[in-house]
């Protein structure tokens, strides 16, 4: 991920239909969950980007929280690869004009027409709409890209399907980067995000268990509901400065002092300073082992010791 302390153009962001004017520009409207940001997401705003210069019109992104997933099947999330904030650094960073961010549970009951009318046309002044190759809208997903195109004949919009994005021989999704999170291939997810994962969050305080074992680590709290990696990593992190900092990650629940919810935690290495407070960027680079319960703290200290140099070994050594 982008380092988030780099100078970005400006973006609006809108949480609810009240909100937007209709009386602004005309827009260029790329829809989509867009979790995760991959090269198929980022083939979607790019297209967005280059159809509103020519039309002197304003990129904009649509996208819904929670996640329309998250919303259905409460008791069964998806894996989260970006937070909220994250998807919103990163549209930034790629320059898109608006954010509309909709609760998803206003609009997911509304008609297909009614979405076309009401939202795209009638509130968001859409010229055009681009989307992916599985777009679906309205209540119980029953619009199409063809019902798009039949409306925009008398609306006077255009519409535009994106092709998937092959990646390795395999369309790239959001669902295929999770699947590479969970298996440790940071080689593949990287390859599908154009970019290292990574977590951003604020450094919080913790029971201060690492330092006493000589580890000390910085907190930091997950804001979603499930995460789609676990285990511990070697990463390096952003945020504290001009360079990156190596590290190694714990990202879990801490069997061995009964912890039951997850966390992440990062121990710097060579790095010594107060940093509570600070917001970070946690890259993932390799995954080392999964989390284990161990018989005591002593026990833990040793693997520790075993994960950190392993983990200093494995950011030197070549990328894959």
């Amino acid at each position: 991920m982008r380092a988030f302390a780099r100078c970005v153009p400006a973006m609006q962001l809108y949480r609810s239909l009240s909100s937007i004017s209709a009386n602004s520009d005309p827009r260029v409207v790329a829809i989509g969950v867009f979790d995760g940001l991959h090269l198929g997401h980022q083939q979607i705003i790019a297209e967005a980007k280059a159809l509103a210069k020519t039309r002197g019109a304003r990129a904009t992104v649509l996208t819904f929280e929670p996640m329309p997933r998250e919303y259905l099947t409460p008791d069964n999330p998806p894996p989260r690869l970006t937070s909220f904030r994250e998807r919103f650094e990163l549209m930034r960073s790629f320059g898109v004009d608006d954010m509309c961010c909709l609760r998803f549970g206003d609009v997911q009951q509304l008609a297909s027409e009614q979405f076309i009318d009401s939202l795209l046309v009638g509130r968001l002044m859409a010229s055009a709409i681009i989307v992916g190759d599985d777009f679906r809208f309205g209540v119980g997903r029953q619009g199409t890209v063809e019902d798009l195109v039949e409306a925009s004949r008398l609306r006077d919009f255009d519409v535009r399907q994106i092709p998937p994005v092959v990646c390795g021989g395999d369309r790239v999704s959001s669902t295929a980067v999770r699947f590479a999170l969970a298996e440790g291939d940071f080689g593949r997810a990287r390859a599908m995000l154009g970019r290292d994962y990574s977590i951003t969050g604020r450094v919080t305080h913790g029971l201060s268990l690492g330092r006493k074992l000589g580890f000390p680590t910085a907190n930091i709290a997950l804001r979603r509901r499930a995460v789609a990696l676990s285990g511990i990593f070697a990463v390096r992190v952003g945020g504290l400065g001009n360079d990156l900092i190596d590290g190694v990650a714990s990202l879990g629940t801490r069997p061995t002092v009964g912890g039951d919810q997850v966390l992440l935690e990062v121990h710097l290495f060579d790095f010594d300073a107060d940093i509570y407070g600070r917001r970070i960027d946690v890259r993932f680079i390799h995954r080392l082992r999964a989390e284990e319960k161990f018989a005591d703290l002593d026990a833990m200290r040793s693997q520790m010791k075993l994960d950190a140099a392993q983990a200093r070994a494995a950011l030197t050594a070549p990328m894959t």
